[in-house]
C-alpha cells in the first residue's frame, strides 16, 4: 500500500479527482497554494495529500475567499495542526513527569502506625 504523500497522479487525473480544470492547478501552483512533485522530465505529479489540498482550496473558494485569503487560511490550518501535535506531546511529557514525581515522592497522606502524640509537659497518649 502506497503512502498518501506518494506523488503518482498526472495533472489531468489530479484535476479530475479534485473537480477542476488542469489550468486551475497550474494557477494554484504559481500562487504557491500547492507544490506538486516533479519527474526528472519536469512533469507534475500529485499525491493524495495534494488532491485533498486542492479540494480544500475549492471549498474555500466556493465560500467566497480570494486566493490570498485561501493561502493565509491554509497556512493557519497547518500552524493549528502543528500546535495541536506539540500540545499533545507536551501533555504526554507533563503526565509522565508528574507520574515519575509521584512515584519518587514520599506519600504525605500516610501516617506511620507507631506515631505517638505527646502533650508538652504531659504524659504520652496513644502508642
Amino acid at each position: 500500500m502506497r503512502s498518501r504523500d506518494h506523488a503518482v497522479y498526472v495533472i489531468s487525473v489530479a484535476a479530475e479527482l479534485a473537480g477542476m480544470h488542469p489550468q486551475t492547478l497550474r494557477i494554484y501552483e504559481r500562487r504557491g497554494l500547492v507544490q506538486p512533485a516533479r519527474t526528472q522530465g519536469g512533469n507534475r505529479r500529485y499525491s493524495d495529500i495534494d488532491i485533498d489540498r486542492l479540494r480544500r482550496i475549492s471549498d474555500l473558494a466556493a465560500e467566497g475567499m480570494n486566493l490570498e485569503g485561501i493561502r493565509r487560511v491554509m497556512a493557519l490550518e497547518i500552524e493549528v495542526e502543528r500546535l495541536r501535535n506539540e500540545n499533545e506531546q507536551l501533555r504526554s511529557l507533563a503526565a509522565g513527569a508528574l507520574a515519575e514525581a509521584e512515584r519518587r515522592a514520599p506519600r504525605r497522606d500516610l501516617v506511620p502506625l507507631r506515631q505517638e502524640i505527646t502533650v508538652f509537659g504531659g504524659k504520652r497518649l496513644g502508642g
